[in-house]
């Protein structure tokens, strides 16, 4: 009886600094289902409610009205799924053979890689603007994914979860006469699975959000990723007039990060809890 009241207060406890955390996405969620006249002409507290009186869904009709939108929504989701592509199979190679093959330069790669996550991304915005204008790539997909493919910190994620799986496993498959390549595909991956998940959700709302690449490589609208995109009508007042209506641009752009990261939390806290175990 007591272990149960004494959970209960500790969920009553966890639960009241969680919902704190929620009240601004919840505000935002709310005003984003208010007219966008009831919210300019008042100033009380009572229209900034959490709950939308009165309700309508007409900032969203408004915002999908404007064409683009959609297709800057499927341009977030072009880049975002390449480039989580992209970052799993650079990352799970080269952080299988940092962590468990032999070859010459391997310490010095190592290092380099390790000195690549102290590079603030922005310092190599110049050199790769003038690379990829020089090859006349601006302004398409592939200008998008590819700088983001290479980040050492899935190299360095990647290359930590391999080396604490016991090589046991993999001395048992040599013996069976497995080559290094097949143990890796049929024996590393399926192990390492919640680490690459891990590692796709973080990359996948990293690039969804993403804003500053976007607006330095794409100038035609038609590239436009759904941030970039909706951050250039808000700059226009006659399509961004309302406050409802800038609200409901933020809960487009974050809603399928949200229900991405609802759907495969549990590989998250599973990496975790195998990388605390194995730490």
């Amino acid at each position: 009886m007591m272990a149960s009241r004494g959970y209960t207060l500790l969920v009553i406890a966890l639960s009241i600094p969680a919902f704190l955390w929620l009240v601004p996405t919840l505000w935002m969620l709310s005003l984003s289902f208010q007219p966008n006249d009831v919210l300019a002409r008042t100033t009380s507290s009572t229209a900034f409610g959490l709950v939308p009186l009165p309700f309508t869904a007409q900032n969203y009709a408004d915002l999908f009205a404007f064409g683009q939108t959609p297709w800057w929504f499927l341009n977030s989701i072009i880049v975002a799924a390449g480039m989580t592509l992209g970052v799993l199979t650079v990352s799970t190679t080269a952080g299988y053979a940092l962590a468990r093959l032999e070859f010459p330069c391997k310490r010095t790669i190592t290092v380099l890689c390790l000195i690549g996550l102290m590079v603030p991304e922005q310092a190599v915005f110049i050199p790769l603007y003038t690379m990829f204008a020089d090859l006349g790539w601006h302004n398409s997909y592939h200008a998008l994914i590819l700088p983001r493919m290479a980040v050492p910190i899935g190299v360095f994620l990647m290359m930590q979860f391999f080396r604490a799986i016991p090589r046991d496993i993999e001395e048992a498959a040599r013996l069976d006469g497995v080559g290094w390549l097949r143990i890796f595909w049929y024996v590393m991956l399926p192990l390492a699975r919640p680490a690459m998940m891990t590692l796709a959700i973080l990359t996948f709302l990293y690039a969804w959000n993403d804003y500053l690449w976007p607006l330095v490589s794409a100038q035609q609208r038609e590239y436009f990723t759904i941030t970039l995109g909706l951050a250039s009508i808000q700059s226009n007042f006659a399509q961004s007039e309302g406050l409802g209506r800038v609200m409901a641009s933020g809960v487009i752009a974050s809603l399928p990060v949200v229900i991405l990261f609802l759907i495969f939390q549990r590989y998250v806290v599973q990496a975790m809890t195998v990388g605390g175990s194995k730490g």
